[in-house]
C-alpha cells in the first residue's frame, strides 16, 4: 500500500476494480444522504478525507512495488462508517496517484479495496465490538485505528501473493513472506496511528460546533 503503476497484472487489476466499485457507489449514496440530513457534517467530513490524506501521503520503502505508512482512514470509520471512507479514501488515492505519484491508476482498484474498504470495515466492527465489551472511547478508538491500519496491509499482502506466489510455498507462503516485511514497520506505525487519532478525535469533540455532530454520527454508527 500504496501498489505503484503497473506492478500488478492486468486481470489482477480489472478486478480488484470490479470489487471496490459497488462499494464506493454504495459509499457515494450513504455519502450523500448524510449531507442531505446532516449539512453541519460537511466539516467534519472534511477533516476526516484530510487526516487521511495527510497521514497515508507520509510513506517509506517497504515490499518492492510499494511503501508503508500510516492509513487515516480509522478516524473517519468511526465517526461515518465504513462506506462513507470508501469515496473519502478513493478521492485521496486518486489525488495521489496524480499529484504525487504515490500508487498507480491501474491499480487504484486494488489500493482502493486494501486501503479504503478492507481497513475502515474492519475499524468500524472493531469499533462496534469494543463498545459492545464496554470498553471506553479511547480505547475503542485506538484499537479501532491501529487494527484497521494492519487489515489494509494484510490486505495488501493478499494482493501481492496473489499476483507473485512464491515458485515453492504458492500464495500462502509469499502472503506469509509480504505481510512480515511489512510488519517491521507497519506495527510500529499503526501503534503510533492509533494514539495520534485518538488524539485528533478528542481535539475535533472539543469543538463545540462538532462535538455534538460527531457524538450523534458515532452513535449512529455504533
Amino acid at each position: 500500500m500504496h501498489i505503484m503503476e503497473g506492478f500488478l497484472p492486468p486481470l489482477h487489476c480489472l478486478g480488484w476494480a470490479g470489487a471496490s466499485a459497488p462499494f464506493v457507489v454504495a459509499g457515494a449514496i450513504r455519502l450523500k444522504a448524510i449531507v442531505r440530513e446532516r449539512p453541519r457534517a460537511k466539516m467534519t467530513l472534511a477533516a476526516a478525507g484530510a487526516f487521511t490524506f495527510v497521514l497515508s501521503a507520509l510513506k517509506m520503502p517497504s515490499v518492492t512495488g510499494s511503501c508503508s505508512h500510516p492509513t487515516g482512514t480509522g478516524l473517519g470509520a468511526v465517526v461515518f462508517g465504513p462506506a462513507v471512507m470508501a469515496v473519502l479514501g478513493t478521492i485521496v488515492l486518486l489525488f495521489q496517484a496524480l499529484l504525487l505519484a504515490h500508487g498507480g491508476l491501474t491499480t487504484l482498484g486494488a489500493n482502493i479495496f486494501s486501503m479504503a474498504i478492507a481497513g475502515p470495515w474492519v475499524s468500524w466492527a472493531i469499533w462496534r465490538l469494543a463498545g459492545t465489551l464496554g470498553a471506553g472511547t479511547a480505547v475503542a478508538v485506538f484499537l479501532a485505528a491501529a487494527l484497521g491500519d494492519l487489515a489494509t496491509y494484510a490486505t495488501t499482502s493478499v494482493q501481492l501473493a496473489l499476483a507473485y506466489p512464491d515458485p515453492v510455498s504458492g500464495v500462502l507462503g509469499a502472503m506469509v513472506k509480504f505481510g512480515g516485511i511489512y510488519a517491521v514497520t507497519q506495527i510500529p506505525l499503526a501503534i503510533a496511528e492509533g494514539f495520534l487519532t485518538v488524539v485528533v478525535m478528542n481535539a475535533l469533540s472539543g469543538r463545540a460546533d462538532a462535538a455534538d455532530e460527531i457524538r450523534s454520527l458515532a452513535g449512529e454508527v455504533k
